[in-house]
């Protein structure tokens, strides 16, 4: 259903109208809020998407530094922390104020496109499936599935980027920069090294997703039972889903930096030669070098990356999808005035 241009106009002039409180009325209703963006074109959710991915990941960025350092399996006595802001505090200290930021070029090259095709993947996908399943109404399967058709995007993208990322996060990194990195990454171990780690990834994100997803509508559902533009919900409903998602996949999350960073200490410590290939057989490393604890390694950081970032992630996006929204129908109304 296409809103035609005196809907528009009705609307916009409704704004002007004052409530009997001396509030003025929202420019765009909760329905319009909620129903127009799948009508219109895709480049409003990748547009807000990309916009999401990159201060998601860029601002909280020197905790998810730390986070890699603290899943390391045979850490550096000088790279052993105790807490977050104990690891950053040293890390500036010993080694400079820039280096928590190491590899954020790579990571915003890719959050972008990443983040991009992930929002407008989830919003086409929820909206078919939930007319299905629930006759346009909000549906846990249809949320839960969206978002995990949209993992398998995001992260064929994302992937390579975390690689880099993460073996130039690592202490005593032996790469110079970025592409110094790639290159040598591609000569010595080859291209697929970039997806050695992907099935980890999926198997990871893909359940991550799905209660993120889940929760954010959950508790939107409660918050923000008539969907109102509502910045305060949607970084409350951000924080729980990111914090219940992150703590549930800390396990992966552990296999998946060993398998990035192919850890040299730790796979001689159990005699492992050559690249550590595969989602069973980085479970059966992390389990012989810590046992059960070791796959909570680095969980505080996950998790106090995780909440504030997807509190980002989803205000910022609401926002541009509410913005983005309001300047369709104002163009609307434009038109329908000549």
């Amino acid at each position: 259903m296409e809103l035609s241009s005196d809907r528009a106009v009705a609307r916009l002039e409704m704004s002007q109208i004052q409530s009997e409180d001396g509030e003025p009325f929202n420019e765009i209703s909760d329905g319009d809020y909620e129903s127009l963006p799948p009508h219109v074109s895709v480049t409003t959710h990748m547009t807000a998407g990309a916009v999401a991915g990159i201060l998601e990941h860029t601002v909280m960025y020197p905790v998810d530094s730390v986070k890699t350092r603290m899943q390391s399996l045979q850490p550096d006595p000088n790279a052993q922390y105790k807490s977050v802001y104990e690891a950053l505090k040293r890390i500036i200290k010993t080694e400079g104020i820039f280096r928590p930021l190491r590899g954020l070029n790579i990571t915003m090259m890719g959050a972008g496109p990443a983040h991009a095709l992930y929002f407008a993947c989830y919003e086409r996908v929820k909206h078919s499936l939930s007319h299905i399943i629930q006759d346009g109404g909000n549906s846990h399967i249809a949320n839960g599935v969206a978002g995990s058709v949209a993992t398998v995007l995001h992260d064929a993208i994302m992937n390579p980027a975390e690689v880099v990322k993460q073996r130039m996060q690592m202490y005593n990194s032996p790469y110079r920069g970025l592409w110094d990195c790639v290159r040598t990454v591609t000569h010595i171990e080859g291209i697929g090294a970039f997806y050695r780690s992907y099935s980890t990834q999926l198997t990871m994100n893909i359940p991550f997703q799905a209660v993120h997803f889940i929760t954010y509508e959950l508790m939107q559902e409660q918050l923000n039972p008539h969907r109102h533009y509502n910045p305060g919900s949607h970084i409350v409903s951000g924080a729980a889903a990111g914090a219940v998602s992150a703590a549930v996949t800390t396990p992966l999350d552990v296999c998946k930096t060993l398998l990035n960073t192919q850890e040299n200490v730790a796979l001689t410590s159990v005699n492992i030669s050559g690249h550590l290939s595969g989602m069973a057989n980085a479970f059966r490393t992390v389990y012989r070098l810590g046992g059960l604890a070791a796959f909570f390694k680095g969980v505080q950081a996950r998790v106090i990356y995780q909440m504030p970032s997807t509190a980002i992630a989803w205000s910022v996006y609401e926002f541009f999808k509410y913005f983005l929204t309001k300047q369709k129908l104002e163009q609307e109304a434009a038109s329908g005035q000549r």
